[in-house]
């Protein structure tokens, strides 16, 4: 038996999920959607349909659209804890997760997921567009079956490649107002890409204990901090370069995205180099002040956006 076949699933905690009270059930299902991470996926969509729109799109299709992602990426994100019920238990990130304090059941949240999945392509379909359907569909398919069951647990490329289905909201947010895609969205989608991995590999430095426990093969758990920070200092550079590229070759701009940044990413490189430096330097524990670059990281691509949101008023 492995460390992660343990402790079954679902059991933690006091008493069934039918004697947990209505309010705290309800939590429990909200949960299920990781209400957080989607709101920095959103925060990457609405900008873009600003991009798209050349100003201010149709409110209803916002609202439709923000709607309809949510229960997208709320649906996957519920596969997602389902299927990773099991190591969650052994993790102390995720040990009081609806699906292992016994909240909610496991076939509840199989059949949760499976419900916002089926209702969010349908939302899409009718009122935003098939593109956006098709491309939200594609987004939870390979969440659930590319990244949790087929990367992560398998290769410490996990992230770099799992990330794919949170870029592609970049594409949702732009084919919902243009009905089509263009070169646009793919830049934004680039670096979303190249976003993701330094994004997430501090934090995997801070917990990789965690998935060591559990035989999750991130890089920090099978590379040295010197080399993690050494991959997030390159992943830097490429995802600095590439958000300027919607400003040249594209002109898709004015100079106020550029400009923005262009500060932005110095910040962020020079975070980077602080953290490489450290790592390279041999400290470890509180000083390597890992998370300072994950926190930075949410505050970079919140900016970031918002300066795609506002451009088109100046162009």
């Amino acid at each position: 038996m492995t460390a992660v076949e343990s402790r079954p699933a679902g059991v933690i905690g006091t008493g069934s999920s039918g004697h947990r009270p209505f309010g705290a059930r309800v939590m429990g299902f909200v949960a299920l959607t990781k209400p957080r991470i989607i709101e920095l996926l959103l925060i990457t969509t609405v900008p873009v349909m600003f991009l798209a729109a050349g100003g201010v799109p149709d409110l209803w299709l916002v609202v439709a659209t923000v709607v309809g992602g949510y229960l997208s990426a709320g649906g996957a994100n519920a596969l997602n804890m389902y299927i990773d019920r099991d190591i969650d238990a052994l993790m102390h990130r995720t040990e009081q997760r609806p699906l292992v304090t016994g909240l909610v059941s496991p076939r509840e949240g199989l059949v949760f997921g499976i419900t916002l999945s089926v209702v969010s392509t349908v939302w899409f379909w009718a009122l935003v567009n098939p593109l956006s359907a098709g491309l939200s569909l594609t987004a939870i398919l390979y969440y659930v079956f590319v990244y949790t069951l087929g990367l992560k647990r398998r290769t410490a490329q996990n992230i770099v490649w799992g990330g794919v289905a949170g870029c592609l909201q970049v594409f949702i947010g732009w084919s919902a107002v243009r009905d089509e895609l263009a070169w646009a969205p793919f830049v934004l989608f680039l670096v979303l890409f190249f976003w993701t991995p330094p994004h997430y590999w501090p934090l995997s430095m801070k917990v990789k204990d965690d998935y060591e426990r559990v035989g999750v093969p991130m890089l920090p758990v099978v590379a040295g901090n010197q080399v993690v920070a050494r991959q997030i200092v390159l992943y830097s550079w490429v995802m600095v370069i590439t958000s300027l590229a919607l400003w040249w070759p594209l002109g898709e701009t004015s100079w106020f995205y550029p400009v923005v940044a262009a500060v932005l990413g110095a910040f962020w490189l020079k975070e980077a180099h602080g953290l490489h430096a450290r790592a390279k330097a041999g400290v470890t524990g509180a000083k390597l002040k890992e998370m300072r670059l994950f926190h930075w990281s949410i505050t970079y691509a919140t900016l970031l956006f918002v300066a795609v949101a506002v451009d088109p008023f100046l162009h």
